[in-house]
C-alpha cells in the first residue's frame, strides 16, 4: 500500500510551479496516473489522483474532469494554453507545471511512495 502526499511535497518532489490553485486541492494524493492518451485517462485514472501528462489542451480539462482528477500536472516546461487554464479555473482543478519528463516524475513520486490508479483500490 502506497503512502499519501500532502500537496506541498507534491510541488517540492516535482519542482513544479502552481499555474492555477485557489485552495481547490484539499487533503492528500495517494494515487498517480501518467499519460497523454485521453482514452486510457478515462479507462484507469481514479478519483483524487494526480494526473501527469505532456496535453495542454483543454481536452484534458474535461476528461480530467470526468473522472474526478484532483489536480493535473503538466510535463516538460509546457505552459497549457490560456483556454485550458479557464476551464480549470471553472472547473476548480488545480494546475502544476514540471520541467521533468513523464518517467522522471513518475520514478521521483514512485520513489516517494505513491502508486500508480491500478495498485490501490
Amino acid at each position: 500500500m502506497g503512502t499519501s502526499l500532502k500537496f506541498e511535497k507534491l510541488l517540492e518532489i516535482l519542482e513544479a510551479e502552481v499555474i492555477l490553485n485557489d485552495n481547490w486541492l484539499r487533503g492528500e494524493i495517494s494515487r498517480v496516473h501518467g499519460s497523454d492518451l485521453m482514452s486510457d485517462i478515462l479507462s484507469y485514472s481514479k478519483p483524487n489522483s494526480l494526473l501527469l501528462t505532456g496535453l495542454i489542451n483543454p481536452q484534458t480539462i474535461r476528461t480530467a474532469e470526468m473522472v474526478e482528477i484532483a489536480a493535473v500536472c503538466f510535463l516538460h516546461g509546457k505552459t497549457p494554453h490560456a483556454e485550458t487554464i479557464d476551464l480549470a479555473r471553472v472547473n476548480e482543478m488545480p494546475l502544476l507545471g514540471t520541467r521533468f519528463s513523464m518517467f522522471e516524475a513518475c520514478g521521483k513520486l514512485y520513489a516517494a511512495g505513491l502508486v500508480d490508479c491500478d495498485d490501490l483500490p
